[in-house]
């Protein structure tokens, strides 16, 4: 898999076009900062009466309806929530999207699963980071970068691969690392690691492994520290080190039970459970109920929510996080 650096992108292609990003969340935000400190014509695409205008008019940043700011660019970047693309690409882009012009995402959500299809005349491509967006301004602030991914969908101009690798050199990727990807492949493995790992598999082991302890009669506070808090201590030794790295730094006790416990827990019924489900998101039927969701107001996402608010790990949590915060906060005073 090729990999691209600032050595690898031509600055010029972006520089010379005038940017819309759409949307202001956490990516947008960074993305509109990231380019405008990079020296690119950008201009924030918001609706009337968001609460961002403020922010952005603070910050400096040029604001605009987003229809107006589609109408008046060369590269546009989706950047608001995958559930609202498909009406603000028919209402707000589709109509003003000026021939020859690109169109960027940073996920592939809506284009693989046809939710969104271009018209043949454009651009359209994808410079995915692979972080958040908090994460995006930071490592650009610092010098670096997180690493993205670049797809192609549609090369009209014959450039497409230009214009991407230029806004990612924009936005600080090209400092770590840009790799060659799919829509189908960034789409489907960033929904299935959501699933079965960072979201679904963590939290609901996490929450299982706590109720284990409770329920047998232990504290819940020893629970909270042991099977949550010390979780990002061995994610950072992962991230620093890979997982043979992290195993090399724990305890023998707990490199053993990591070997000999570790696949009680996930083993073939848990890999059988995995296939079920990256069968799901290949088929498109996860993205079927997804839309389904959202049509309906979301039911699942609410009631979801309010069952992890009452959960006993959510208040034990909740208190334990307050007094480390005090203990802190007490500590810097004293020095």
């Amino acid at each position: 898999m090729a990999v691209y650096y600032d050595k690898d992108a031509d600055p010029g292609f972006i520089l010379s076009r005038r940017v819309a990003v759409l949307g202001f969340g956490a990516q947008g935000r960074a993305h509109a900062l990231n380019l405008r400190d990079s020296g690119v014509d950008i201009t924030v695409g918001l609706r009337r009466g968001s609460a961002s205008h403020a922010e952005c008019d603070e910050l400096g940043l040029k604001v605009a309806d987003p229809a107006d700011a589609v109408a008046d660019a060369d590269f546009i970047m989706m950047l608001i929530p995958d559930d609202a693309q498909p009406a603000v690409y028919a209402t707000a882009v589709a109509p003003r999207l000026k021939s020859g012009a690109a169109i960027g995402f940073a996920h592939g959500y809506c284009i693989h699963y046809r939710r969104i299809n271009p018209r043949d005349d454009i651009d359209v491509l994808m410079i995915a980071p692979l972080g958040i967006g908090d994460q995006v301004r930071a490592m650009y602030e610092q010098g670096g970068g997180v690493p993205a991914l670049l797809a192609i969908h549609q090369d009209t101009s014959g450039t497409a691969k230009k214009i991407g690798l230029s806004y990612a050199w924009a936005n600080g990727h090209c400092r770590s690392g840009v790799l060659d990807a799919t829509f189908k492949d960034e789409t489907e493995t960033d929904l299935f690691a959501e699933q079965v790992v960072l979201c679904g598999g963590l939290t609901h082991l996490i929450q299982g492994a706590f109720e284990t302890l409770v329920d047998a009669g232990y504290p819940a506070d020893i629970a909270y520290f042991c099977c949550l808090h010390e979780v990002k201590l061995i994610a950072d030794l992962i991230y620093e080190r890979g997982i043979a790295g992290m195993r090399r730094s724990i305890s023998g006790t707990a490199e053993f039970g990591d070997y000999t416990r570790g696949p009680r827990v996930i083993n073939e019924i848990s890999a059988a459970a995995m296939r079920e489900i990256l069968g799901e998101i290949q088929s498109g039927r996860f993205a079927e109920e997804l839309a389904n969701e959202f049509e309906n107001d979301c039911p699942v996402i609410k009631d979801g929510r309010k069952a992890a608010a009452r959960h006993p790990i959510e208040r034990v949590g909740s208190e334990l996080r307050r007094m480390m915060l005090q203990a802190r906060e007490k500590s810097e005073q004293g020095h």
